[in-house]
């Protein structure tokens, strides 16, 4: 029982002190708010990268920015295809979802003609002769998906059934997001 209380009596110690003296104080760093979220019109990406050659921050900066943005894509577009497979009953569904992942990577793996830099801020910290690079960035969900379908076309590893099945994944999703826009 006189543990408990010690117990209660340290949480409310705590609590009095606030919850910054024990996690730290809080940061504020660039790009955090929901302009920078993806959205129904939008997949957004945000990176950072510290190093003390300004490049080297800008690259890491970059690529974690374009690998979250890119993993983004690619879990939305699963669970689309997965969903549109699913709906439609498909006895080869699971033929489709394969090469419809496989067109993603692939499509994610091509520079991408509509990714946008939304935000660039680069730091320096003297004591530790550090800089800090935080890039953001955006692609429109419409214009990827137009993208996709475009790849969908040329890729000659599909059948015509297989790229008559992706395209109708791609144009619902393009009914969505349009629709979405619209209002």
């Amino acid at each position: 029982m006189k543990r408990s209380y010690m117990l209660y009596a340290a949480l409310l110690l705590m609590m009095a002190w606030g919850c910054s003296s024990v996690l730290g104080t809080r940061v504020s760093e660039p790009f955090q708010g929901s302009a920078y979220k993806s959205n129904n019109r939008f997949w957004r990406g945000t990176g950072k990268g510290t190093s003390t050659q300004d490049n080297i921050a800008r690259a890491k900066a970059d690529l974690e920015a374009k690998t979250y943005l890119a993993g983004q894509v690619n879990t939305t577009m699963k669970q689309v295809a997965d969903q549109y497979l699913a709906d439609t009953g498909n006895e080869r569904a699971a033929e489709i979802a394969d090469k419809f992942q496989s067109l993603v990577r692939q499509v994610m793996n091509t520079p991408i003609a509509d990714l946008r830099k939304i935000g660039e801020k680069k730091y320096f910290n003297k004591k530790s002769g550090e800089y800090t690079v935080f890039i953001a960035y955006e692609i429109k969900k419409n214009a990827m998906l137009r993208f996709m379908k475009r790849q969908a076309q040329l890729d000659n590893t599909l059948n015509e059934r297989q790229r008559e099945l992706i395209e109708k994944i791609i144009d619902e999703e393009l009914k969505k997001v349009e629709a979405e826009e619209g209002s």
